[in-house]
């Protein structure tokens, strides 16, 4: 008899991952769900045994999810699966009663582990059969294609997010990645956007590999310095100032580098990158932008607002890729997820 299975997730790229990962052994009737509400709806008309769950999802999210569950007492077996990997954000669903927390992309290994572990199933890990009749994106559309691309950052920003998170001692609030094809002019329009502080410090960084090149643009609020530098332990008794270009580097290399590490293994692809270059430092936004000027005209652009609520820290990283990069980005992911 089949094991009716939840996928819940918000990105169509990675729910087909999701299931393209499941052994071909475990015989299963899979549904799915784009957020928290609508996994619910599913779960209270007693329709699934087995749940995988994402966190960052708009509507409601994991958390709130995992929470309403166990609230309700709801039957269903949780498995967390997740871009975020801070170990706060798996301490956090396993006491709300979810069984595991695999890591995206999932890995086929690692799941017949998990679902061994728990007795769900115990037959061979193979999932070539799944893998070969589940294409991971429908087709090559605007929609198919952004979607993929915020999957890849997901998993990107989890990666960077955990990074940091061991280095401040701090859990990182993770957003959903926004992603979008814009052009220069839109780039300065978004900037603008999500920095509206008077003073901003941003540094950049190039990088490229065979047919893929890119920008990394990380902007800091100036106002959020001095718990920054705090949080690093910098400080000797001198003045918080005389630190802030350090941090402002270690975050950024720190933030950039997990990035890259993350994209170069979902795209099968080793990237080199330039040295960091300052475009600011306690300056009005206006000057950056005028360093934005010599990029192509069209762009997919990624943004991600990272957050530590609880030293009031904001700051953001955008991934830049001109036009020629997008489409071989697109296969890539297609035929190596």
């Amino acid at each position: 008899m089949a094991t009716p299975v939840l996928i819940c997730d918000d990105s169509s790229f990675a729910r087909k991952q999701m299931q393209r990962a499941i052994p071909d052994g475990w015989e299963v009737d899979i549904t799915f769900a784009e957020n928290g509400l609508r996994a619910l709806e599913i779960i209270r008309e007693g329709k699934v045994e087995v749940m995988f769950l994402d966190l960052n999802m708009p509507v409601m999210d994991g958390y709130e999810t995992m929470q309403a569950i166990k609230e309700e007492e709801l039957p269903i077996m949780v498995i967390v699966v997740s871009g975020d990997v801070q170990p706060e954000a798996r301490a956090r669903m396993l006491s709300l009663g979810a069984l595991d927390f695999i890591r995206k992309p999932t890995e086929n290994a690692k799941l017949v582990q998990v679902l061994s572990q728990f007795g769900l199933y115990s037959g061979e890990a193979s999932a070539a059969k799944r893998t070969k009749e589940v294409v991971p994106a429908a087709s090559d559309s605007i929609s198919d294609k952004l979607d993929a691309y915020r999957e890849m950052a997901n998993v990107a920003m989890g990666q960077a997010g955990e990074s940091l998170a061991k280095l401040l001692g701090e859990f990182i609030d993770l957003p959903i990645p926004n992603v979008n094809l814009i052009t220069n002019t839109e780039l300065h329009m978004a900037i603008a956007d999500i920095q509206t502080n008077e003073s901003v410090s941003a540094v950049s960084q190039g990088f490229i590999s065979a047919g893929i090149n890119g920008e990394a643009l990380v902007i800091f609020n100036d106002s959020n310095f001095g718990n920054m530098v705090k949080l690093l332990k910098y400080t000797d008794g001198d003045s918080d100032a005389s630190y802030e270009l350090e941090a402002l580097m270690d975050v950024s290399n720190i933030l950039i580098g997990a990035c890259l590490r993350a994209l170069s293994a979902q795209l099968h692809s080793v990237f080199s990158h330039n040295h960091p270059i300052i475009l600011g430092r306690h300056c009005d936004l206006d000057e950056v932008l005028q360093t934005t000027s010599h990029r192509e005209e069209d762009m997919l652009a990624i943004e991600i607002a990272y957050s530590i609520k609880s030293q009031d820290i904001n700051f953001d990283l955008l991934l830049l890729f001109p036009k020629k990069s997008i489409g071989l980005m697109f296969d890539k992911l297609v035929t190596n997820n």
